[in-house]
């Protein structure tokens, strides 16, 4: 005999649904409407550390966050409910960020300015990733990531030259300089040189002699290639991948029907049985 659902067990399904089912539309809607509310009170909270904005809508402000946190207190409770087994989402990652979440505005209550510690609910902007967690997305960043992987020795071994490019220019800028331009010692002339190297160029110390400023003038025109040497190797790498990626999807495309989702070893189509053309 079929086993009759109380509403209550009916509600908790419905409500599993909703919050964590990302894959559905009133879950993915749940999920956008939540992230809206996160960053709007992330907004507020800065809003309020602004003097004049803050003096005259203070009360708002104030009201405005206390609905977000009630709003977040009873889907915190919700996830809670809804699930067999509360503590494993209690003690998750996520869970102890939606608490840290709520907390702030109930402390408030007992001690004063608490209440902006609130800003920690961008922690929880951290959920944006399951959203996305969509076949288009994870298959761009799985190609993405094992593009960085590839080129990881590259970019070793040009991080490598550069630390010790910095070393050499700073210890020579030390030399050159002294200590009546600012270059107090070779790890604050690094410093200068690392910032100079990046385009940073802060202005806190700067060369006065001739020859410093020559090596200066060369160091800013290292900059500007050591900035694209990085996102080249990079790019290079995705797009021989996405080139090997593109043979492979011809290998195993059949010109017939238009199917492209054959194993690496399949000689025949297996909707239409036409051959494949592995030349193509």
């Amino acid at each position: 005999m079929k086993e009759v659902k109380s509403k209550f067990d009916v509600f908790r399904q419905k409500a599993h649904i909703i919050i964590y089912g990302t894959n559905t539309v009133a879950g993915r809607l749940f999920d956008l409407i939540l992230l809206g509310l996160i960053f709007l009170s992330v907004v507020l909270v800065m809003l309020e550390t602004v003097k004049g904005f803050d003096t005259k809508y203070h009360n708002q402000l104030i009201l405005l966050e206390w609905i977000i946190t009630i709003f977040f207190s009873i889907e915190y409770i919700l996830r809670i409910i809804c699930i067999n087994k509360p503590w494993r989402y209690i003690l998750s990652f996520y869970g102890i960020i939606d608490l840290i979440a709520i907390l702030p505005m109930y402390l408030s209550l007992f001690f004063v300015d608490t209440h902006l510690l609130v800003i920690v609910r961008a922690l929880r902007l951290l959920r944006l990733f399951k959203i996305l967690n969509h076949p288009h997305f994870s298959g761009q960043s799985q190609h993405l990531r094992k593009s960085l992987i590839a080129s990881r020795g590259k970019i070793v071994a040009f991080m490598y030259f550069v630390l010790i490019s910095c070393i050499l220019i700073g210890s020579l800028m030390y030399v050159v300089e002294g200590k009546e331009a600012g270059f107090t010692s070779i790890p604050t002339s690094i410093y200068w040189c690392i910032v100079t190297l990046t385009t940073v160029g802060y202005g806190d110390i700067s060369p006065i002699t001739p020859l410093g400023q020559f090596i200066a003038s060369i160091v800013m025109i290292m900059g500007y290639g050591i900035i694209a040497v990085p996102t080249g190797i990079v790019t290079a790498e995705i797009a021989r991948s996405e080139y090997k990626r593109g043979r492979d999807s011809k290998r195993h495309h059949c010109m017939n029907c238009g199917k492209d989702d054959h194993g690496e070893d399949s000689k025949f189509c297996y909707n239409c049985g036409e051959e494949l053309d592995e030349n193509s």
